[in-house]
């Protein structure tokens, strides 16, 4: 297993070879020494795992939560997927990264805690795994706008976007941090020891 550093602080991708016969084939989408020597650290302690099936040009994000962190892969299609440092004090603030996930390379995309995702669906009947190191809470989610200008994400031209009303609504970078709605970067610190 492969690893490549973001350019959003701790986030990391990942990428393995798929090994195939005339049965099919077998991909081991996480491997522990691989992700710790990467990381610094072995993946969270998984509290929650939650899979998603899109059709093309569903957009899910950018969404965060502030003592959550994920490890997202794709089992089928293929999602162009960005990282987005929300975390206020990071040295990363404001930056993004991107990772294409499909079912030919396989690659998963490890975030920290605090760290917005956005997945964008480039191919109908999509899969996302995500396995998150705390479950699901509404009340403690939080977005910003995928098409943030601020942000200016190269989300590919061509689509016909669904974004939900929620997301569409959400505040922008640089409104959240005026809001203060943003999480501190020593949360990522949490996660080390879990």
């Amino acid at each position: 297993m492969l690893s490549r550093v973001l350019r959003v602080d701790g986030a990391v991708e990942f990428t393995t070879d798929a090994v195939g016969d005339r049965r099919g084939l077998s991909v081991s989408t996480y491997q522990e020494e691989a992700f710790t020597a990467a990381v610094g650290h072995p993946l969270f302690p998984v509290a929650q795992s939650t899979t998603t099936r899109s059709r093309k040009g569903v957009v899910r994000g950018i969404h965060y939560q502030r003592h959550t962190a994920k490890y997202a892969y794709c089992l089928r299609g293929k999602s162009l997927d960005f990282v987005v440092d929300t975390r206020v004090g990071s040295p990363t603030f404001g930056r993004w990264d991107s990772v294409m996930l499909d079912d030919r390379h396989f690659r998963a995309l490890y975030l920290p805690a605090g760290v917005g995702h956005l997945s964008v669906t480039l191919a109908g009947e999509t899969t996302l795994t995500l396995l998150t190191s705390a479950p699901y809470d509404d009340d403690r989610a939080d977005a910003l706008c995928p098409v943030d200008a601020g942000l200016d994400l190269p989300i590919p031209r061509g689509l016909t976007l669904a974004i939900t009303d929620r997301d569409q609504a959400a505040p922008t970078l640089a409104q959240a941090l005026a809001a203060d709605l943003l999480p501190e970067y020593a949360v990522r610190v949490d996660l080390k020891l879990g």
